[in-house]
This record gives structure tokens, C-alpha cells and sequence, in this order.
């Protein structure tokens, strides 16, 4: 793409209200754009990052037998008082039709569609297990909004929903699922700051399981064990005040923010709307379910908090919106023959041809923050090389243009 049609542009200014790093460098670098509190549109460069992460999700639940499908974010409030959740969770987007006067909720989870979904397809052991995940839009009426992406009353969500015949088969697939999620988050490029994290189990089980990413940004308190990397979410540190897994009692104290959560759900769902199934002797039993959930508009934030310098964002190498930022400075034929040698290679290459300074456009890229910068101008064109620098990295190397190509596919 050419940085020259791109329809956002970077911003020197961000509003006084914008209260965490990652909105303002979000916004500052033309990612999002702020409808009203706690609502977001993403923009061409921030879309390209979520749809990034969509595809590391995707890739790993399809690893470990999920089934993508769609449901609806409009849901009858039937559904929500047979679990009994129509009246007591308090962030339920609720209203009635104008025309049907049936009334409606905006979906925060999926639990009341998905489990009377089930029921369609699930009636015998042989149809066992199943694992069924979406990628949809959320609705959550949360009292304050804040912090940008990392707490929105409208936000993207991944969540799978697994069934089983038995506690054993549930207890194997929920281990498994760690083992994804720890993987999810390393190649977003937080795995070294991601703990998994025992939590309260609510009315589902004794725990479940968070996953924390640690940053002063956070607004969860856990206690981390120095030894193994598990930790303890501070609502249940009374009751557990060692490590888990190793007992450690030497657990530090750090702010965090919560990136992913597991639940053993069991029969809590699939009692409410009888979701059973019979064995190979004919006998009736209920579902065992698991839920796991990702933000991923939180988990765009989240990267954002721990991946950025005083000059702007760095991005990860696989949820960047573009693999390389190539700057032209006043060598457009070149920089446009070179434009189309990254992009028949493979590569995604964010082009600017702007009208503006060598000073400006190197800002840009610190902001935007594209892992790897190519910098083309009139006296490097006369010898044949090109400026390579790594964002992280403060020295730039200067490699002879027909060695691009190789030099960029290097492991």
C-alpha cells in the first residue's frame, strides 16, 4: 500500500481524555478513532493488526479441533431467563422492539445461544466431542469505560465453547487449551510477560484460569511465583496463599491485565437447557462444557502497552500491519521498482511516497511502528544500496540491492 492514499492519517495531538498509552499511540498512529467512550472504529492500519491476530487464533483453535461458526450478537431475552442471567448480570445491553415488542439483549457471551445450538447436532455419544468458536462483536454495559481498547462497551472476542461426555475428556481438553493459549500469546509477542492465573471459579467450579499480562497499565492485582510463572489473581489470594504448583509462598505483587480467561462450565449450561446425550448402553447424560475466551481488541491494547518506546509502537513481527515500512526520500523510481520487488516476493510493504520531510517520515515510522524500515534516497541510489534498520534496534545496516531479497528471509 502507499502510504500517500492511505485514508488515516498520523496525528501530532490526541484528546486530554485519552488516559492510557495504548489509545494515544493508537490514535496518534492512525490505528482507531474514538466514537464516544468505550467505543471504537478501527481504521485501515488498525484493522490489518486485529485481522493479524485473528489468524494466529484461528490457526491455534483449528489445532485443537475448534469449528469456526457465527452466531448472532441479538439475542432473545428467553433464552437469558432460563439461565437466570436476564436479571442479575448487570451489564446486559437490554430493549424492546419497536414493532414485535419482544424483548432483546446485545450479547456479552454466547452460553444461552450456543448451548441451545448444540442441541440440534448432539444427541449421541458418537457425536462427541465438539469444540465450536466464533470471532464476534461484544456488547457490555460497563460503568466506565477506560483505558482505551482494554475496556470497551463494544469489543472484538474470541470464545470457544468445547463438549464432552466426561469430566475426564473435559479435564484433558481444558489442559490442552493452556498449552494453546501460552502459544496464542508468545506469537502475539507477550508470552514473556503471560501468566496463566488461578481465579475464582464463580458457581462453575473452585477456580479458573486467567490469563495476565504484566505492565503498570494494569488494573488487576495478581501474585506472581518467581519460580514456576504462576500466579494468583488478588480476589483469591485468602485462600491461596502459595503457589499452586509449587507451593512457593514468596509470591510478588504486580499489576496486570487480563488477556484471556478458561472456565469449567461442566453442567451448569447444558442442565438449564437439558443438553444430553446417551451412551453406547442407552443411558442419558448431561454435557460436559468448557468456555475460553480471548479479547482480541484487548489483546491489541495489551501489545501496544508492552511493546512501545518514548518514539511510538513496536510491533511484533506477526501481528504487524505491514512487514515493511519503505521510506522514499527523494528516489521514487527506485523506491517504486523496489515497491513491487518486496511485494512479488511475498511481502506486505507500506510505501511512503508522501510529499513531505526525511524528518517527518522517519517520526511516522517510529509511530506506526512496522518492524522493519527501508530508507531508499538519491545518494543511496547511486551506489546500489539500500538502508535497512530493525525498529528495535538504534543501527541501521547498509545492503547492496540485489542481497535484499535474501537478507530479508533470513531466519
Amino acid at each position: 500500500m502507499k502510504q500517500s492514499s492511505l485514508f488515516s492519517k498520523t496525528r501530532k495531538d490526541v484528546s486530554a481524555e485519552s488516559d492510557s498509552i495504548n489509545h494515544r499511540l493508537l490514535v496518534k498512529g492512525g490505528f482507531i478513532s474514538q466514537l464516544m467512550s468505550g467505543v471504537y472504529t478501527y481504521l485501515p492500519l488498525g484493522l490489518r493488526v486485529l485481522k493479524k491476530i485473528e489468524n494466529i487464533i484461528r490457526e491455534e483453535m483449528e489445532k485443537i479441533g475448534g469449528q469456526e461458526i457465527l452466531m448472532p450478537a441479538l439475542h432473545p431475552k428467553e433464552n437469558w431467563e432460563v439461565t437466570g442471567r436476564w436479571d442479575t448480570m448487570d451489564d446486559l445491553y437490554k430493549f424492546k422492539s419497536h414493532y414485535t415488542k419482544i424483548e432483546l439483549a446485545l450479547g456479552p457471551t454466547h452460553e444461552e445461544v450456543v448451548v441451545p445450538l448444540a442441541k440440534q447436532f448432539i444427541h449421541s455419544y458418537k457425536d462427541l466431542p465438539k469444540n465450536l468458536y466464533q470471532i464476534q462483536v461484544k456488547f457490555r454495559d460497563e460503568m466506565r469505560a477506560k483505558s482505551g481498547v482494554l475496556r470497551g462497551r463494544e469489543f472484538l472476542m474470541k470464545d470457544l465453547y468445547s463438549f464432552n461426555a466426561t469430566e475426564k475428556d473435559l479435564d484433558d481438553y481444558y489442559d490442552a487449551m493452556i498449552n494453546v493459549y501460552n502459544n496464542i500469546y508468545k506469537r502475539a509477542g507477550i508470552g514473556s510477560k503471560t501468566y496463566l492465573t488461578f481465579a475464582s471459579g464463580g458457581s462453575f467450579s473452585k477456580y479458573s484460569h486467567e490469563f495476565q499480562t504484566e505492565t503498570p497499565a494494569g488494573e488487576d492485582i495478581i501474585y506472581l511465583c518467581s519460580k514456576c510463572k504462576i500466579a494468583v489473581n488478588k480476589e483469591i489470594i485468602e485462600e491461596q496463599k502459595n503457589c499452586p504448583k509449587c507451593g512457593n509462598e514468596e509470591l510478588k505483587e504486580v499489576k496486570a491485565i487480563e488477556v484471556g480467561n478458561i472456565f469449567k462450565l461442566k453442567t451448569k449450561f447444558s442442565d438449564a437447557f437439558n443438553l444430553t446425550f446417551t451412551d453406547k448402553a442407552g443411558k442419558e447424560h448431561l454435557v460436559q462444557m468448557g468456555c475460553y475466551g480471548i479479547g482480541i481488541s484487548r489483546l491489541l491494547g495489551t501489545i501496544v502497552e508492552i511493546n512501545h518506546d518514548e518514539n511510538g509502537i513496536i510491533w511484533p513481527k506477526e501481528v504487524a500491519p505491514f512487514d515493511i515500512h519503505l521510506l522514499s526520500l527523494s528516489a521514487d523510481e527506485k523506491s517504486n521498482k523496489i515497491y513491487e520487488t518486496l511485494k512479488n516476493a511475498g511481502f506486505d510493504v507500506l510505501l511512503d511516497d508522501r510529499d513531505e520531510t526525511a524528518g517527518t517520515k522517519f517520526k511516522d515510522a517510529d509511530l506506526i511502528g512496522i518492524p522493519i524500515r527501508l530508507i531508499i534516497s538519491q545518494k543511496l541510489e547511486r551506489t546500489g544500496n539500500i538502508e535497512v534498520k530493525e525498529r528495535l534496534e538504534s543501527e541501521s545496516l547498509i545492503i547492496n540491492e540485489k542481497d535484499l531479497i535474501s537478507h530479508l528471509k533470513r531466519p
